[in-house]
């Protein structure tokens, strides 16, 4: 049994001779198990277990958090990389931020996020969350701030994501053909 980078899931891979060409995964409780074909290689078991942890991620983000439960999950999120020394007054969903992804303001204890985050993978959301969450504890972006988010595995990953769609969006949108 492997372990999914995200802290939140085991991953369990359960090889099947039945299976020939279909992969598949589902959570049960605080697992991630994938179905792949038992002629499998490992490296392709790898590729694929980051391929469905990705889609149950963007599956399970698309059902929108509401405001009490993204406060809920900034707590459990301070505990888990803070040690609960991390604590907002409130934390919210907004749409007046449409060139940052959150802002916080310490001196309040209030956290903001963009809704444009919303349907993305959890994990971004999350990092967002904690990069938000550091700002309690060290304002600016020095080496202390950066210190406190490198306890997040997926920091690196959540970063590119959303260069990734800053770039997408500044891409020339080009008229669409004929019977698109």
């Amino acid at each position: 049994m492997s372990v999914d980078p995200s802290p939140r899931f085991a991953v369990e891979v359960r090889r099947s001779a039945r299976r020939s060409r279909t992969v598949s995964a589902y959570r049960e409780g605080d697992r991630t198990i994938v179905l792949i074909p038992a002629r499998m290689s490992e490296a392709e078991e790898q590729r694929w277990v980051g391929v469905m942890l990705d889609k149950l991620a963007a599956q399970e983000s698309k059902r929108t958090i509401g405001d009490d439960d993204l406060s809920e999950r900034a707590g459990r999120l301070s505990a888990q990389y803070f040690n609960g020394r991390a604590k907002p007054a409130s934390v919210r969903w907004v749409t007046n931020q449409n060139t940052r992804w959150g802002s916080c303001t310490p001196a309040e204890g209030s956290i903001r996020l963009s809704h444009r985050l919303q349907g993305m993978p959890e994990y971004v959301i999350d990092y967002v969350l904690l990069h938000e969450l550091a700002h309690l504890l060290v304002p600016g972006h020095g080496a202390p701030f950066w210190q406190l988010l490198e306890a997040y595995p997926r920091t690196e990953r959540a970063r590119g994501y959303l260069e990734g769609v800053v770039a997408a969006d500044r891409l020339p949108h080009l008229p669409k053909a004929r019977g698109e």
